[in-house]
């Protein structure tokens, strides 16, 4: 319960003392955008950074040099509020999230939010939905990576399983010819949601699959792409699990 407490304190000072930072952020960008988007970016990856620091995690990571370095589509799986936290802290490259709408009316870390190009889905709003995907396939073709959960929502099943991929998600590789970077996450839960409110000090495995270039699968295999990345997701969390 302390560490809860110490790191929503941390938050909520992190958010307040940023105010000035962004508008210093603003400046920058008026003169130059791309200096603004790495500092926006490495600000936002320390403050998660002490977070995970504050939590005692012990982070298993396999396959990062797996990752090109051009705009990629990250796809993982999501059983917790830190895989968020333990992903964007590793990004080398400007990435954006698609989050759930509702994040988008939390105050100044929705700023922040925007400032590191993150987007909003609308769930409920198909035509929302959309928009939203093409927004990413724009952010791709800009040289931004995009990271998206496609399971839709945080799976609060049991450990090892994975819920349904949803087909939209990939639209954002299959349209641009991008690569599909999967990213599987073991035991993330347990920093936090498998003892809520308690947050614990833990051993979790994040692995970055090869990149998957949509144009290189044969035709079955990419019109099926949700469920060929969802099975090596599966088989790879199956297999980490022997390092917990």
């Amino acid at each position: 319960m302390i560490r809860l407490i110490c790191i929503a304190v941390f938050l909520i000072l992190y958010l307040i003392l940023s105010i000035p930072v962004f508008l210093v952020e603003w400046l920058i960008g008026k003169f130059n955008p791309q200096a603004r988007d790495i500092s926006s970016l490495r600000i936002v990856q320390w403050g998660f950074k002490v977070i995970l620091k504050m939590t005692g995690v012990k982070v298993t990571v396999i396959g990062e040099e797996n990752i090109p370095d051009e705009p990629v589509l990250y796809v993982g799986n999501h059983r917790s509020f830190f895989d968020i936290l333990l992903t964007y802290s590793r990004c080398k490259r400007l990435t954006g999230y698609i989050a759930k709408k509702e994040m988008e009316k939390v105050p100044l870390l929705s700023i922040w939010m925007r400032f590191v190009y993150c987007l909003f889905l609308d769930r409920e709003n198909p035509k929302e939905g959309l928009k939203t995907i093409l927004k990413a396939i724009e952010y791709i073709k800009k040289g931004i990576s995009i990271c998206i959960f496609p399971e839709g929502t945080r799976n609060k099943g049991e450990e090892l399983s994975l819920l349904p991929f949803k087909d939209g998600a990939f639209k954002v590789a299959t349209k641009t010819g991008c690569a599909i970077v999967p990213i599987s996450m073991n035991n993330t839960c347990e920093i936090f949601e498998a003892h809520f409110p308690k947050i614990r000090k833990t051993h979790v495995v994040l692995e970055y699959g090869k990149p998957i270039y949509p144009d290189e699968l044969d035709k079955d295999t990419k019109k099926h792409i949700s469920e060929y990345v969802r099975n090596i997701i599966d088989e790879t969390i199956h297999k980490n699990a022997e390092l917990l």
